[in-house]
């Protein structure tokens, strides 16, 4: 793929994830994992004015490769990840309303409805505060994201992980309305979590989920969202 076509699916994820109430004017950004490293979207460019042209490649220790607009700041959060996540092959990171709630008074989101297996495992955390766009930061993410395809990211927003753009967009926006659902649970009471071994075994379940034919069932050890996308 060149960087034309992966602007274009970079440009598409961030207008829906716009039109998705995900974030607003120029926040948040997107990346694809490329042979030289990645393309990333330009920093504090809003997408409805952003060009598919304007993505940036970088190699994964931050040089610019291709392009002439300056990267999203939070490139070493991105770059951090594809090294020490060689599955991860898209990043969205957003600010959306309900799961940066969370996050801003430091909430992971717990086991209290079974989809949070969804992002990997039995909770959604929350990485400490840092600086946006330090080294700081990406280390923080890293550590959350330890058996996880998202994260919260504390005072800031949310991360989400995918094998496209299309998949890790569809990860937020699934994160973003579990954060939502947790919040209303939260106003009504104190929710009940499920247990370890029922996330473990909803966490086994999503494994071979999807609406694969009945006589070619989904080859064992992928991992595919709760629609049946593999992410």
């Amino acid at each position: 793929m060149e960087r034309s076509a992966a602007g274009t699916r970079l440009l598409d994820c961030m207008r829906r994830a716009a039109d998705a109430g995900l974030s607003r004017g120029s926040a948040g950004n997107a990346s694809m994992r490329c042979a030289a490293g990645m393309w990333i979207t330009p920093s504090g460019i809003e997408p409805q004015v952003m060009q598919a042209t304007d993505t940036v490649t970088l190699d994964l220790q931050g040089r610019v490769l291709e392009g002439t607009l300056r990267p999203s700041s939070e490139w070493p959060m991105h770059a951090a990840i594809y090294r020490e996540h060689p599955d991860a092959l898209a990043i969205v990171h957003c600010h959306s309303r309900h799961a940066t709630a969370l996050a801003c008074c430091g909430r992971a989101i717990p086991a209290f409805h079974y989809m949070v297996a969804v992002a990997g495992g039995e909770s959604i955390r929350c990485a400490p505060y840092a600086l946006f766009g330090s080294t700081e930061l990406a280390t923080h993410a890293l550590r959350a994201l330890e058996g996880r395809r998202a994260c919260l990211l504390a005072n800031h927003g949310q991360l989400a992980l995918g094998a496209t753009p299309e998949a890790a967009l569809a990860l937020a926006i699934e994160v973003e309305e579990l954060a939502a659902q947790y919040v209303a649970a939260l106003a009504a009471g104190e929710p009940r979590l499920l247990d370890a071994a029922q996330m473990a075994a909803v966490v086994a379940r999503f494994a071979d989920y999807g609406p694969g034919r009945g006589d070619q069932p989904v080859q064992s050890g992928s991992r595919s969202s709760c629609d049946g996308r593999i992410v």
